[in-house]
């Protein structure tokens, strides 16, 4: 099938499971599961022979050989044992749950994933599905996805005056899904700005990206954004880190950040008071490099930013 079949098919059921109650968000969890583990089982063969990880009982044909309520079964047992592996997979599966409570349905889906060869198909067809589907997500304003998705024309616009260079270092420290990562990505390996060597190829796939993501699910959908635009190792340890980039220097600095941090203050946390009231306290980050202690989330990305 070409790219635009491939498309066009992987939208045709997002709507059929729409009628079902299963948003944007829901149906691009599933499919990131399912062509994750898809792949695992199309690189454990040759030419490849890559171990991912994933015990015989939970991989791609455990899935395929199930219907109806068996099948239900064993994807959420399937998905929480797989949330608690090493690496890339338990990255991609961490708090992972099942949205689809049709078994028919799913068993469609992990039909029509099944009939893909994702591991040939071009980096461009997988990321224009992803995206495609990440932005319709982040239009959907019921999903409150917008938020982790800057639109991708402002992305673009900052790429082009940051003009980043072959073997530098570019961080997030809040990457949402990915966008500043893909732009810088496709800035790189246009053949108008760069002509990359091997080395440099290597780095780019490997050693360019680095970013925190706190929310779990936002962290699994932008591991999964890069990957399928040829970035990070399906059996490596995941480019993007849980932790909370403001709560500690960071280990490293970078030659880039590029960033859209999020607005408002940071949450206050709720309490009892010595006079038995309901009172709040707002949190706020004490650090020695940054030179205000607030709970202004924009200020303080500020600081950690000048900090990288």
């Amino acid at each position: 099938m070409n790219a635009a079949s491939i498309i066009s098919k992987v939208w045709g059921f997002c709507t059929t499971l729409r009628d079902d109650g299963v948003g944007y968000g829901d149906y691009l969890e599933q499919l990131t599961y399912l062509i994750f583990l898809k792949m695992a089982a199309e690189y454990a063969k040759p030419p490849y022979n890559r171990a991912v990880g994933i015990p015989a009982r939970y991989d791609w044909q455990s899935l395929k050989g199930r219907r109806g309520a068996e099948l239900e079964a064993h994807y959420i047992e399937l998905l929480r044992e797989l949330g608690t592996r090493p690496g890339m997979l338990g990255k991609i599966f961490t708090k992972a749950q099942n949205k689809i409570q049709d078994p028919a349905k799913l068993y469609r889906l992990i039909a029509m994933v099944d009939e893909e060869q994702w591991v040939m198909m071009g980096a461009d067809v997988k990321g224009d599905i992803y995206e495609g589907l990440l932005e319709k997500n982040a239009e959907d304003t019921k999903s409150g996805a917008g938020q982790y998705f800057t639109p991708r024309a402002l992305i673009r616009a900052m790429v082009e005056c940051m003009r980043p260079e072959p073997g530098k270092t570019i961080a997030d420290p809040a990457c949402g899904t990915g966008g500043f990562f893909l732009a810088a990505y496709d800035f790189l390996t246009d053949p108008n700005h760069h002509l990359l060597d091997k080395s440099q190829k290597s780095f780019l796939k490997h050693d360019t990206f680095h970013g925190n993501e706190i929310v779990a699910n936002t962290r699994r959908l932008c591991l999964m954004n890069m990957f399928l635009h040829n970035i990070g190792e399906i059996d490596g340890e995941g480019l993007i880190s849980p932790q909370d980039a403001l709560v500690a220097p960071s280990a490293r600095s970078y030659d880039y950040v590029l960033a859209n941090p999020p607005f408002g203050k940071k949450s206050a946390m709720s309490f009892t008071n010595e006079e038995g009231e309901q009172d709040t306290d707002e949190l706020t980050y004490n650090r020695q490099d940054f030179w205000a202690t607030t709970s202004n989330k924009q200020l303080n990305f500020v600081q950690h930013i000048r900090t990288c």
